[in-house]
């Protein structure tokens, strides 16, 4: 028996008057997640807990089996690991953001539009390498484009080691019981880091990443790609946000020892790279999330099936629907739903034998297009074998999940052991 776990990033919302009291999932046509949910199990799930508005590193360690207050050592050194930069413990990891910088520190975008490209963002990356210089204290860094307007830095002392224990730049997250969480409320103002604690390994970390922000926003400014791009009326990528710092290596357990089942996973982004690689799955690399939504999901599918017959389980995350979500996107949301169901799933089921496997399909997080932002919202779940004993639900949706029989889940590390239990049990 195989396991077919697939989380839709962001996929869980509210009713909106825009789409007449529906969310996008209510409104999006899913023939095929309608048949998983009404041939299997559903209910609802907080990836982390109610009131906790997780970020994706956290959300996804949660759903994955891992308690992210016990295993959590920062967002920061995932995304680096899932860049494949190096990182030793003492070093500094952070999770960052190529953003816009206006009058007085004024943020106006996160994310520079969402429109630079990975040559814009290469070039500009290269030019930080070679240009800024760290002088406050002996150090240096390594900074590195992902996709789009995400990056990671890696600062490393040469005197000593570095401490996380120090506040974001960016924002739009904080910190709450070590997790980084989203700050909703937060003021769009570039902020100073500062240091949490009185040890001297805070103090200069703090120092080195203000010294950091500030040194790349000189160069940034007046860089070539910059100009081009306001004389083609877009935003300037003139400032680094950095977020969810991190100086040790997560201490997970290897997930394919832990359960007896070897774990393979695709995924689109970075930090879901970096905690499969942490976690002990084989990580294989796919083509990262383009905008032509059908060739994504038809490029997962194919994959998937072509190493069915290689591993146990399989971990799959699309990015999709999250993007547009952030970016109050409704119609575009529900669009990139239909398409994940029609061709991710419809593909999958026309040529998986649905006797063999078990298919697990939820969220990492809400991420509600009026919000704009992750929410604490519960994310709708489905859980489909031939042998469970269904719960009549007719539709895939927040609202139909809630009539399941799998209730409400209280935290996404429930539900990892649900499934090795089904599957064990069927095999």
């Amino acid at each position: 028996m195989k396991l077919i776990y697939v989380v839709i990033d962001g996929m869980g919302d509210r009713p909106s008057e825009v789409l007449e009291g529906k969310t996008p999932l209510e409104v999006a046509e899913t023939p095929n997640l309608d048949f998983l949910a009404r041939e299997g199990k559903t209910g609802l799930m907080y990836t982390v807990g109610k009131g906790i508005a997780p970020e994706s590193d956290v959300a996804v360690m949660s759903i994955l089996g891992y308690d992210p207050f016990k295993f959590n050592t920062g967002r920061g050194i995932v995304e680096a690991i899932g860049a494949n930069l190096a990182f030793r413990d003492g070093d500094l990891a952070l999770r960052c953001n190529f953003a816009t910088l206006g009058l007085g520190k004024n943020i106006v975008d996160r994310r520079v539009g969402r429109d630079l490209t990975t040559q814009e963002a290469l070039d500009l990356s290269k030019t930080v390498n070679e240009a800024v210089k760290l002088r406050s204290h002996p150090a240096d860094f390594e900074f590195k484009n992902t996709i789009g307007h995400r990056a990671v830095l890696v600062m490393r002392s040469k005197e000593g080691t570095l401490s996380s224990n120090i506040t974001n730049v960016d924002p739009a997250y904080r910190k709450v019981g070590g997790l980084g969480v989203v700050d909703a409320k937060g003021e769009m103002v570039l902020k100073e880091c500062i240091p949490l604690d009185e040890t001297k390994e805070a103090k200069i970390s703090a120092e080195l990443l203000n010294e950091f922000v500030a040194e790349s926003h000189k160069i940034l400014e007046t860089h070539s790609v910059n100009l081009e791009r306001v004389s083609m009326g877009k935003l300037k990528a003139n400032v680094i946000l950095a977020r969810d710092a991190g100086h040790r290596t997560p201490e997970f357990y290897n997930i394919n020892s832990e359960y007896g089942l070897n774990f393979v996973s695709l995924t689109d982004m970075p930090v879901e790279r970096g905690l499969s690689k942490l976690m002990g799955m084989e990580a294989e690399n796919i083509p990262p999330p383009s905008k032509d939504h059908k060739r994504d999901c038809l490029i997962r599918a194919e994959k998937l099936l072509e190493l069915l017959s290689s591993f146990d389980c399989f971990y799959i995350h699309i990015k999709g629907p999250d993007e547009p979500a952030h970016d109050g996107k409704f119609e575009l949301k529900t669009q990139i739903i239909t398409i994940i169901d029609r061709y991710f799933f419809g593909e999958l089921l026309r040529r998986v034998k649905l006797e063999d496997v078990i298919i697990c399909v939820t969220a990492d997080h809400s991420t509600p297009c009026a919000l704009k932002v992750h929410s604490d919202d519960p994310v709708p779940l489905l859980i489909f074998g031939q042998e469970l004993e269904s719960d009549n639900v007719s539709t895939f949706s927040e609202e139909e999940c809630k009539e399941g029989s799998l209730g409400v889940l209280k935290s996404g590390t429930e539900l990892m052991p649900k499934l090795i239990r089904l599957v064990s049990s069927a095999s």
